[in-house]
C-alpha cells in the first residue's frame, strides 16, 4: 500500500470504535500527524466528516458480533 497506508482485514467494513460507541465505515489504517502509531479513519454511516480512532478500539460489525452497549 502507498502512502503510508497499512492493509487491514476489515477495510470496507462497518466498524464500532468501542471508544467513542460510534459506527462507522474503516476507511484507512495510516500515520496521523506526527504520531507514528496507525491510526483508524472511520466514515460514519450515510457520509460526514470522517474522525480517527486506535486501531485497538475496532469491533466489526457482523451478524454475529453484536456492539458493544
Amino acid at each position: 500500500m502507498s502512502l503510508l497506508h497499512h492493509p487491514h482485514p476489515w477495510l470496507g467494513r462497518e466498524v464500532e470504535d468501542t471508544a467513542t460507541g460510534r459506527r462507522g465505515t474503516l476507511r484507512a489504517v495510516t500515520p496521523e500527524g506526527h504520531d507514528p502509531r496507525p491510526k483508524a479513519w472511520l466514515l460514519p454511516p450515510g457520509g460526514g466528516t470522517e474522525w480517527t480512532t486506535d486501531v485497538s478500539a475496532l469491533t466489526p460489525i457482523t451478524p454475529v458480533t453484536r456492539p458493544a452497549r
